[in-house]
């Protein structure tokens, strides 16, 4: 219950402030209400951007226990290549397979190839890109190199330099040597023996095509060129020349 004093307080404070009818007048701001009931709590907000990470904590004390394992991190550069491991023991003997008479599967395989390898030959003659002759086959890359290069070539192609054991197959490299209008590297070398000369295994030369008053290096030209009439001529290996190669 409010006092009577302030009841008083209000009449005195009405009063004084009242006006007349042909005025307009202000009323004295009522007493404030008690507070209304708390509302429903408001949606989430959107999640804002992640911080960024703190400082690391102290480190714990000694003897502690162990926290789990960290996240994978990159993988690291490749490591140098190890020394190669011991050669293993030998396996055992597989069982033994079908005479290749008796193999039908194989023989078929074999006679495919067989009639594959004559047409492409036939083809590459035809091209003018091989030259047979007997049981050798001759090609030419069209190179000009010096002699170590050129027997790296056709030794990398399965093969050797073009050698000529006989006439027929002299006139068949001069062939190749007339088209490219080039001199040629012959698969032959000077032995230890000063003016003598012999094949890429060592043996000495069966047939030679050497033009008048040649070999004349005396142990200054260790190589062998033919030229363009067919003829052989001992010449320095660090020359370019033609390259041809047998099969």
């Amino acid at each position: 219950m409010l006092s009577y004093s302030f009841y008083m307080v209000a009449a005195v404070a009405a009063f004084l402030g009242s006006c007349h009818a042909q005025d307009k007048c202000t009323g004295i701001p009522g007493l404030p209400g008690s507070p209304g009931a708390n509302g429903l709590p408001g949606r989430d907000g959107r999640d804002g951007l992640r911080g960024e990470p703190g400082p690391p904590g102290p480190i714990g004390p000694s003897g502690g226990l162990m926290g789990p394992p960290g996240r994978d991190g990159l993988p690291g550069p490749q490591g140098l290549k190890g020394e190669r491991g011991e050669k293993g023991e030998k396996g055992d003997i597989g069982p033994p397979g079908l005479p290749a008479s008796l193999d039908t599967e194989l023989r078929n395989v074999l006679v495919s190839l067989k009639r594959r390898l004559a047409r492409l030959e036939g083809v590459l003659a035809l091209n003018a890109k091989i030259t047979e002759v007997g049981e050798k086959i001759l090609a030419s890359n069209g190179k000009e190199v010096n002699f170590a290069s050129a027997l790296k070539y056709c030794e990398e192609a399965g093969g050797t330099l073009a050698t000529p054991m006989n006439e027929e197959e002299n006139k068949a490299i001069l062939g190749i040597v007339k088209q490219y209008n080039r001199y040629a590297y012959l698969g032959i070398k000077e032995s230890e023996i000063s003016g003598q000369f012999s094949y890429m295994n060592g043996i000495p030369l069966n047939y030679t095509k050497w033009r008048q008053y040649e070999p004349n290096g005396k142990g200054t030209e260790k190589c062998v060129e033919m030229y363009t009439d067919g003829s052989w001529n001992d010449k320095k290996c660090n020359l370019y020349r033609l390259t041809i190669c047998e099969f």
